[in-house]
This record gives C-alpha cells, sequence and structure tokens, in this order.
C-alpha cells in the first residue's frame, strides 16, 4: 500500500465519521475534504513521497464545481421551483386529498402520485408539497398522520430512481461515469428497475403498513407536544404586584423562566401583551415548567385556574392559531438557537415547544441550537403565520392559507419541463443544456422572478457536490480505489460477477444509511469501476447498483432527507423506520442483484 492511498483512506474515515456524527454540517465537511486533499498536495514535506500523477492538483480540486453534474443539479432546483410556485405539485396533492375517506386507496395514490413526481423534481420539494396536505387528509379522514408519512417519504425515493433527473446521486455517478471512459447515463436508463422498485416499494407498504407502522401522531398539537403541564391559566389576585404594571416593567417570569402567551380579560384575547397594564382579575395564559409555575404562583401572589384543561382551542382565539412548522433543509436558522435570531420578535409568533430529534423541549426554549428536521410548535397571529409558507427558513405543516399561486402558468411550466426532458431522452442536447435553457424559459415567460431562480438553489446541497466529486478523484487516481476493488474482488470474486455486484450494493446501503447519499456515491463509484476492471466485466451495471443503492434509504430518518422531514410530523421513533425500512431494503436489495444483471448484462454484446 503506497503513502497516497494511505492518506486517501485517512481523508476517507475521517470525512465518514464527520458526516455519521454529524458534528458539523454535511457541506461543511465536503470542503473540509477538499481542503484536505488540496492541502496534502501543497505540503511540502509530502512532496518526496506523493508521486503527482497519484494526487490531484488544486486546479483539479475545485473542478466539482464546474462539474456537469453541479451545474445540472442546480439547475433542477430551479426546473423544480417552477412547478412549485405556479401551484402545478400542489394541484396533484389536492387531487390525491380528495381520497382521504378511503385509506387503501388515498395510500395508494400519494405513493405513485408522489412517486411520479419525484421523478422529474427534487423529492425534498415534492415531500414538501405534498406532507401538509397529507396531514390534512388524516384529519379529514380520521386517519393517524404515522401511517401516511413514511410511505410518503418512501415513495419520493422510489420514484427519484426511475429517471436520471430523479435525483442528483443518478447525475452525480453518471458524470463519474462519463469522466471514467465507461459513457453517461441516458434520461431514462434507470426507468425498467425503478419502475419495478416504485410497484415493489408500494405493494409492500400498501399490504404490510398497517401492521408495521404505529398508530401514534394525534390531532391536538397540544397533546403531541405533551403540553398538558407545562401551560396553564393563573388569575391576578387583587393584592398582587403585577396590577397596574406590564409585564415588560415588571419582568415577569424572568426569574422564574416563565413565558406570557395570552391575557384573558373581560371575553377577549390580548396576544404576547408584553405592555398592557395588568388588572384584578385578569387571567394569565402562561408557559414553563412546574417547578417555574409554582414559584411564579407564589412571588406574584396568582391564582391557578383549577378548571382548566389545556386543548389547542383553548390557545387558539379569532385571531390567533397553532401552527407546527419544520427547521427545513434550506434555513438560515440551523446551529441558531431562538434566542440568536430574536425569534419572537422576527416572527411575531411564540414558540411553545421544540421536538428535537428523538425529545420533546418544553423549557428553556430561547438555549435550544436548531437543526435540520426540528419541529416547532408556534402560537401567533394567522396572518404571520400565513407568511411563514413563503419562508424558506420553514416548512409549515399547517393549512394557513398559500400565499398567491401563478396558476395561469402552470401549463407553461409543465410545458418546459417536458421538453427539457424530451431533449435530453431524444438525445438532441446534453442534459446539462437543455436544463439550463429550461431555467431561462421559465425566468423569460414570468413562471419564476429571477430572484426566485436564484432562491430556489439549495447551495448547501451544490457546496456539498462540488466538495465531494475531488474526492472520488483522488480516490481513483491514487490507486485506493483499485485497492478497494481488490479488497471486494478478494471477497466475492471467485463466485463471479453477481456476488460481487450483491456486496457492492450492499455496502453502498449500509453506508448510505448512515453518511450523504452523494457523498456516499462518489466514494463507491470509482471502487465499482475497479471492481469491473479487475472481473473484466462492463462497469454499468456496478455503477447502477451504487446509483439505486445510494437513493433508497429506508432505515434509518437520518440516511435521507425526506425521512428526517416525516420524522417528528409522523410522531415516529428510530425502531419504526427499522421495523418497516429493513425488509424492503432487503426487498430492493434481492430485485436489484437479480435484475441489474438482465438489464444491464456483464458482458453486453
Amino acid at each position: 500500500m503506497g503513502i497516497e492511498i494511505l492518506l486517501v483512506l485517512l481523508i476517507t474515515v475521517g470525512a465518514v465519521c464527520l458526516f455519521v456524527t454529524e458534528r458539523f454540517r454535511s457541506d461543511l465537511v465536503a470542503l473540509m475534504v477538499l481542503g484536505a486533499i488540496i492541502l496534502v498536495g501543497l505540503f511540502e514535506p509530502l512532496s518526496d513521497w506523493i508521486r503527482p500523477e497519484k494526487w490531484i492538483t488544486p486546479e483539479e480540486g475545485i473542478s466539482g464545481f464546474s462539474n456537469p453534474a453541479t451545474i445540472t443539479v442546480a439547475a433542477m432546483f430551479v426546473l423544480s421551483a417552477g412547478l412549485q410556485k405556479t401551484g402545478a405539485v400542489a394541484l396533484a396533492a389536492r387531487l390525491v386529498k380528495r381520497l382521504a375517506g378511503y385509506p387503501n386507496l388515498l395510500l395508494l395514490a400519494m405513493m405513485l402520485t408522489v412517486g411520479v413526481v419525484s421523478a422529474f423534481i427534487n423529492n425534498t420539494a415534492a415531500v414538501a408539497v405534498f406532507m401538509p396536505l397529507a396531514l390534512a387528509a388524516c384529519n379529514n379522514g380520521k386517519l393517524s398522520a404515522s401511517k401516511l408519512l413514511i410511505p410518503l417519504s418512501f415513495a419520493s425515493q422510489f420514484g427519484g430512481v426511475c429517471t436520471l433527473i430523479g435525483t442528483s446521486t443518478n447525475l452525480l455517478v453518471s458524470s463519474i461515469s462519463e469522466w471514467a471512459g465507461a459513457g453517461a447515463f441516458s434520461m431514462f436508463e434507470f426507468t425498467p428497475l425503478g419502475g419495478l422498485m416504485l410497484g415493489a416499494g408500494s405493494v409492500y407498504l400498501l399490504l404490510f403498513s398497517r401492521w408495521l407502522l404505529p398508530s401514534r401522531r394525534g390531532r391536538q398539537l397540544t397533546e403531541n407536544y405533551q403540553l398538558g403541564e407545562y401551560i396553564t391559566e393563573l388569575r391576578v389576585h387583587p393584592d398582587s404586584p403585577l396590577v397596574g404594571q406590564t409585564v415588560a416593567t415588571s419582568h415577569f417570569g424572568r426569574k422564574e423562566d416563565v413565558t406570557m402567551l395570552e391575557i384573558l380579560r373581560d371575553n377577549r384575547t390580548l396576544f404576547a401583551p408584553l405592555r398592557e397594564p395588568l388588572q384584578a382579575g385578569d387571567v394569565l395564559l402562561v408557559r414553563g415548567g412546574a417547578p417555574d409555575l409554582m414559584a411564579a404562583k407564589s412571588a406574584w401572589k396568582l391564582d391557578i385556574e383549577s378548571e382548566f384543561k389545556l386543548k389547542d382551542e383553548a390557545l387558539e382565539a379569532k385571531d390567533l392559531q397553532l401552527a407546527e412548522v419544520l427547521v427545513s433543509p434550506r434555513s438560515n436558522l440551523i446551529d441558531r438557537t431562538l434566542a440568536e435570531v430574536d425569534f419572537r420578535r422576527r416572527y411575531e409568533a411564540i414558540v411553545l415547544a421544540v421536538q428535537a430529534r428523538q425529545q420533546t423541549i418544553r423549557t428553556k426554549l430561547n438555549q435550544v441550537r436548531l437543526r435540520f428536521g426540528d419541529a416547532l410548535l408556534l402560537l401567533g397571529p394567522r396572518e404571520e403565520l400565513a407568511r411563514l409558507r413563503g419562508d424558506p427558513n420553514f416548512l409549515v405543516l399547517e393549512q394557513v392559507e398559500e400565499p398567491s399561486l401563478r396558476r395561469d402558468k402552470i401549463p407553461t411550466a409543465a410545458g418546459i419541463i417536458a421538453v427539457v426532458v424530451l431533449l435530453a431522452a431524444l438525445n438532441v442536447m446534453p442534459i446539462l443544456a437543455a436544463s439550463i435553457i429550461g431555467c431561462i424559459a421559465l425566468v423569460v415567460t414570468r413562471c419564476l422572478t429571477l430572484e426566485e431562480a436564484y432562491g430556489a438553489i439549495d447551495w448547501k446541497v451544490i457546496f456539498l457536490l462540488a466538495g465531494v466529486l475531488p474526492l472520488g478523484l483522488v480516490v481513483e487516481k491514487s490507486g485506493a480505489a483499485q485497492w478497494l476493488g481488490g479488497s471486494i474482488l478478494g471477497l466475492a470474486g471467485p463466485f463471479g460477477p453477481g456476488v460481487a455486484l450483491a456486496v457492492l450494493y450492499l455496502l453502498t446501503a449500509v453506508l448510505t444509511e448512515f453518511m450523504s447519499n452523494n457523498a456516499t456515491a462518489v466514494l463507491m463509484a470509482p471502487i465499482a469501476l475497479s471492481t469491473a476492471a479487475a472481473l473484466d466485466v462492463d462497469a454499468r451495471p456496478l455503477l447502477m447498483a451504487v446509483c439505486f443503492a445510494a437513493s433508497t434509504s429506508f432505515a434509518t430518518p437520518l440516511g435521507y432527507q425526506t425521512n428526517t422531514m416525516v420524522y417528528h410530523p409522523g410522531g415516529y421513533r428510530y425502531t419504526d423506520f427499522m421495523c418497516v425500512g429493513i425488509p424492503l431494503n432487503l426487498i430492493f436489495w434481492a430485485l436489484a442483484v437479480y435484475c441489474i444483471p438482465k438489464f444491464w448484462p456483464f458482458h453486453p454484446v
């Protein structure tokens, strides 16, 4: 093993550890990997040990930013936004919602619709549109959301593997394949196996999800967040020191960590009344832990309303509403606390509770550092919560009033996407050129504004791709891919290429459960190429195994963004994903091992 291979393995292991532990954001990890690769090549003491032809130059290190896959993925975000902003995807979701009274039919229609939509637009965007309507359908049909949201996430992954543009992973591996001389993938080359997986996955979930998935999510938000012991009513006693003072001047609740939500006075509700003078007999709706509430009661001479029972209706008023929002993958609030962003003033809403991964946080909320997928329970004016639907920091799960959509542009946007797909599918022009022209057409026809087009691009994903692509390049140039491919060959080679494919698929599937699917694909694609060369077979079957395995992550809520998105809204536990996801992973593994050599022979004629 040469020094180059050893250094690449050390960088790769470090990257995997950082991706898995989530100590830093994935895009930052990718840039750290990129920086490490460039610095190793420039480090003078290593210059006598590292052969230049076995490492990448700084120019090659930044080549990920100009890679066709990176540019195409950016264009796909814009094309997806065109369908979102015109309401085309929402229209499909509303049609599915009409089946709320027929649970099995609703589940099947939702999975097939989301699967088809996700084949052509970003699957995160598809889930973002369908999830609020799926929750509304659950409420209307008296269904548990936990029966519907994991199938929603999984179906978006089923659809994503059906086309070249369905997921960024396919575009990445296609680019690596073309760079290695194995040829790029065509638009619908994935469709035969992708369609089988969409059908098999849908049938599996339709038949078994009723037993494998729990009925856990309630229809009362206050129950879901278990706020009963944390929100109560306190009546202002006539000799209370609060009489005649405002919440702001009295510093009420600061010492006890109690937050004033509303004042109930003469059948009126005053929301977040920081500067309203308090009167004897006012009923204060407050939030805090039990010890803090009791301390506030004694310190300020307040009486607990013993008949108070918390329900959603107790918090909502004519102009007030409860809403549940998720921190979106593109949010600039990630890694910041509520206090740091001055949430209450910025959004004119109060955070009642936060569900962060596997726990619900109800006290000391201002100190909670937000992460992607965290769910926030908000109380605020209806019009302010309605504005959140257009805020890229959040995904609103309640059916607040939608912002205006350009519904008259639906045919135009759908037509542009169809032309982009046809141009690429018929090899009239490369997908890169077709997608860029499609983006320009969406802006020129006013389906999108230029600002919306720029805002639609998830720059975290773009920097992730640009950062990890050079890792695949240095894995190949250093000889690490050949060394790892030889290890797979030693393990499975004597049994033929079919077993090597099975091992490669399984390794990729396990790895993608714990780290970025794109990073997994970039790491495994060069190994697939080297394994194919060692076996003297066509590389396409092994590259397809990497594509399908890296883009179908079902066993954990953290392996894929859509799984993280449905984690809290569905009221799931980590084991729920394992229970329904591991059998599905094994089904897809068996399908891939059997079908890939049929569709992409190891020795094509």
